[in-house]
């Protein structure tokens, strides 16, 4: 069993393009196991090939056209895109060392990601009623990066999607998030020429800030 004191959150990357069905089946398993103490939290770097995913409040109809495979998932939220060019980071933190409190981790995540814009010198912001961070453009606001969450004994799990350089006409394909009205933006479209190895280094500096930095005793 792991000590209760909280100890450095570990971070994995996962190369190439991870068929969804897999990355699924590792949550759920590192996700028993953090809750059961064997484990250590984990926020895992992955990419996936090209798919859509429908959350727990999905509604068919922001599915207009399934150009690529679509998954139901147990996450919160309605329709989102992943693909290559977008960094997605499933975090798996246990709220119960963290003061279990989800609204206020959601909080965290939003703020994770503001922080790690800012490296970039992109705005981001929340909305009130609109999930996400948005950029503002001129005459219209775009989302660059999605959250979605599932808490498990818990222990969460799903995390965040950042838009680095991905095909953003592949959203044209649902309504992200439910919301209609606004567009999708990423680093490359705001004209920031970033790597995904600067996404994630900037992604590890800002979490250290949010959700803090311990060493084991």
């Amino acid at each position: 069993m792991l000590s209760d004191r909280l100890i450095p959150v570990e971070w994995l990357l996962r190369p190439g393009l991870l068929p969804y069905p897999e990355a699924v089946d590792f949550m759920e398993r590192r996700v028993a196991a953090i809750a059961d103490g064997t484990a250590r939290e984990l926020a895992w770097l992955v990419e996936h090939p090209p798919i859509y995913t429908a959350g727990t409040s999905a509604k068919e109809s922001d599915l207009l056209e399934a150009r690529f495979p679509v998954f139901k998932t147990g996450r919160g939220g309605q329709f989102t895109y992943h693909g290559p060019g977008q960094r997605v980071v499933y975090v798996m933190l246990d709220l119960r060392r963290r003061g279990g409190d989800v609204r206020r981790y959601v909080h965290e995540l939003e703020e994770w990601l503001i922080r790690a814009l800012a490296r970039f010198n992109v705005k981001g912001e929340r909305r009130e009623g609109r999930v996400g961070i948005w950029v503002v453009r001129p005459g219209r606001e775009d989302k660059i990066a999605a959250i979605g969450v599932r808490v498990r004994r818990w222990v969460t799990f799903h995390g965040i999607a950042l838009n680095v350089a991905p095909d953003l006409s592949h959203f044209d394909g649902i309504v992200p998030c439910g919301i209609r009205g606004f567009g999708v933006t990423s680093l490359a479209d705001l004209g920031v020429a970033a790597t995904m190895a600067d996404a994630d280094a900037a992604l590890r500096a800002a979490f250290d800030e949010v959700f803090g930095k311990e060493e084991a005793e």
